[in-house]
């Protein structure tokens, strides 16, 4: 399907509502069209693109919700999914938490998340830049194995009550793990863009070529609590879990980090260190996302953690009601604000700690502590005085992302990074933490 203009997607949401006889009904339509090359051993092995489409009906009778959904769309093909999901919502059980559909909303001006040069690009610029990527691993004897995708794509929603909201976007991510021919030395790379004249596979895959060459040989250290060094690719998939569990609903029913006795949360009290700044804003520069949320909210800048204070958490329109609150939807990309030096420079100042280059395999022990376990990989390193002196094997750790940030001795500067568990993207800076708890060896590369 291609991307829909606003006005062709206005049209056609128009002609769907045309067809309902429900009390209120609501349509979302989403279209992308994606490319991707794979890469493993030094070779490509798939090439291929993708075109996605679906439009969801929900149509409500009293509060009575029934949804349905197609990718045909010829008037048949629309008339029968308005006419399939009224059928359901007289099936269904009222919904104590219905809330009606939203009335127009005011959005702010459409965000750079839309590029035409990553919209544009063609097999042969994923194969360039894969090339790239693949120069870099043969001219270092390494073994490599990765994934690049484009995507550019459309959402639009409307309603009976007459919302109206309209989106595109870009998005480019690159993946890469290099080893060493005999197994024994691992670097990862990821990046992540909207506008591809920002991403350079063969300078993300050199990093990751330097890694693999530098952790052959890694010597075992006795687990405990160190001082370490976490890239964003690293820290992101801690700080993910707290990123997006910042839940009123959560915290005021006691199931959350934020919860305190007696039905009282955090909010307002000092959460973490002081040099701890988070925020959204669907608008930045870096990290462009949607201006309107799922259920048709305004997106808006918001600091959630303001220098280690709790200042925010999101609603649903059923909470925010229920609780008398500004019904503010959750972040769809989430902003750390960083310090002023590089990778290089917090090692060069580190006299004794651990580079932890990727997390991975997270898996949560306690939801109201956030206490999570997981493993290092693709590149553990050993810094004493200021220097890399040698690659240690992978640890399984147990830590906590509030804990963390108030063991925090320097942020560097933030850059995009992806996640390795759930592909979120934020800004995260690198992160100097003391007393981060390893608990066993393993094995694993």
């Amino acid at each position: 399907m291609p991307i829909l203009t606003k006005e062709d997607a206005q049209q056609l949401l128009k002609k769907v509502l045309a067809f309902s006889k429900a009390d209120q009904c609501e349509v979302n339509i989403f279209g992308s069209n994606s490319g991707n090359v794979r890469y493993a051993r030094n070779a490509v092995s798939t090439s291929g693109g993708n075109t996605l489409s679906q439009l969801v009906v929900s149509s409500a009778f009293g509060k009575r919700l029934g949804v349905a959904t197609i990718n045909e769309y010829d008037d048949a093909s629309l008339e029968k999914v308005v006419r399939r999901s009224e059928e359901l919502a007289k099936l269904a059980p009222e919904n104590p938490e219905f809330m009606p559909f939203l009335e127009p909303q005011q959005y702010g001006p459409e965000t750079p998340s839309y590029v035409e040069a990553t919209a544009a690009m063609d097999p042969k610029k994923r194969a360039d830049m894969v090339a790239a990527s693949l120069d870099v691993a043969r001219k270092n004897g390494l073994v490599a194995a990765g994934f690049l995708e484009n995507t550019a794509a459309f959402s639009a929603m409307m309603n009976s009550k007459g919302l109206f909201a309209y989106h595109t976007s870009t998005n480019v991510r690159f993946t890469a793990t290099l080893r060493s021919e005999d197994g024994t030395g691992s670097g990862y790379i990821s990046k992540g863009v909207n506008d591809i004249r920002k991403l350079d596979t063969g300078a993300g895959t050199t990093i990751a070529a330097k890694k693999a060459l530098g952790s052959k040989g890694a010597k075992a250290l006795e687990p405990g609590k160190y001082t370490v060094i976490l890239e964003p690719a690293a820290g992101i998939v801690l700080l993910e879990n707290m990123f997006y569990n910042m839940d009123a609903r959560s915290a005021d029913e006691g199931r959350s980090f934020l919860s305190k006795p007696g039905g009282k949360t955090k909010v307002g009290e000092k959460l973490v260190d002081e040099r701890v700044t988070i925020y959204s804003d669907p608008w930045h520069p870096e990290l462009p996302t949607s201006p309107y949320s799922n259920d048709g909210r305004p997106m808006e800048k918001i600091t959630w953690i303001e220098k280690g204070v709790m200042k925010n958490v999101f609603y649903s329109r059923y909470w925010a009601e229920k609780q008398k609150a500004k019904p503010v939807p959750g972040p769809d990309g989430a902003i750390m604000l960083g310090g002023t030096k590089t990778l290089d420079e917090l090692i060069k100042e580190t006299e004794k700690g651990i580079l932890v280059t990727r997390l991975w395999y997270i898996r949560e022990v306690d939801p109201q502590t956030l206490l999570y376990t997981g493993l290092t990989r693709d590149g553990t390193f050993y810094i004493e005085n200021g220097e890399i002196k040698y690659p240690v094997k992978n640890f399984r750790f147990n830590e906590s992302p509030i804990i963390m940030l108030n063991n925090l001795e320097e942020l560097g500067i933030s850059e995009r990074t992806i996640s390795g568990e759930s592909n979120q993207e934020a800004m995260i800076p690198p992160m100097k933490i003391r007393d981060f708890t390893f608990t066993s060896l393993s094995d694993a590369i």
